[in-house]
């Protein structure tokens, strides 16, 4: 299977292309559209966004991933195997979270350029075309690489990766690490752990943790963007959880 994970948008032919271009070069090979609306020109948004879609992944799947502010730039194309699962798109921390969580990693460069290479058209020119050749088992055009490392960016950036059609806001904190008990504050309000959204009053914000995983805001019949005025890229808090790790250092 090949999916597609792109900042691109719904509308325009941008998506289209690239799909037209894997089914081409790779027939008989399902073609997903994973993600059309990840934040525009954020890699360090869709990095943990496609970490937590990535779980459910299987060997021999294969990713074409665009988020690219930087294309037609000196970074690199770059195609990862990860636990037996490939991701092909730019070395720009794109896949920053999903190398932290692998146990097995090869990394490559795309040497092999078409014909024809748009500059800012990467993604159906350069990324599809090497997608298409990686799920058929052609690995030609591919050398050696050591991907940019990004220290910086946090496993469980506390900010909002994505809002969904319905105004949820998907956090980066994964539901593993905040305890059920904690409040999550947001927009100067705190927030209280539910299971789902019938566990609330009508009109009520609440955080649950979501089907990828991730912690959510959420309102019950509305929109947590709307009521709580945040967007992309907008922090978010866990002050309780941040109190008992600073009691432990002390401690130490």
């Amino acid at each position: 299977m090949i999916l597609l994970f792109t900042d691109f948008g719904e509308a325009g032919p941008y998506t289209g292309e690239m799909e037209a271009v894997c089914r081409r070069q790779a027939p008989g090979i399902p073609v997903v559209r994973l993600m059309s609306d990840a934040v525009p020109f954020r890699p360090d948004l869709a990095s943990p966004l496609l970490a937590a879609l990535a779980r459910r992944f299987q060997p021999g799947d294969v990713c074409v991933a665009v988020v690219d502010p930087g294309v037609g730039t000196e970074r690199a194309p770059l195609a990862l195997e990860l636990d037996g699962v490939w991701f092909v798109g730019p070395d720009n921390g794109l896949f920053e979270h999903l190398r932290r969580e692998a146990l097995e990693e090869r990394a490559f460069r795309i040497v092999r350029r078409p014909p024809r290479l748009s500059a800012s058209f990467h993604g159906r020119d350069l990324f599809a075309p090497t997608a298409a050749r990686i799920a058929r088992g052609d690995l030609s055009g591919l050398e050696p690489w050591t991907p940019a490392d990004f220290p910086d960016w946090p496993d469980d950036p506390p900010r909002i990766l994505y809002v969904d059609r319905y105004g949820n806001l998907v956090t980066g904190l994964r539901g593993e690490v905040l305890p059920r008990t904690a409040m999550l504050e947001a927009a100067g309000r705190r927030l209280a752990f539910a299971e789902t959204f019938g566990r609330v009053p009508p009109g009520e914000a609440f955080w649950y943790v979501n089907s990828m995983g991730l912690v959510e805001i959420a309102v019950h019949g509305g929109a947590a963007a709307a009521v709580l005025g945040l967007g992309p890229g907008d922090a978010v808090t866990a002050p309780d959880i941040v109190a008992e790790e600073s009691d432990e250092e002390e401690e130490d």
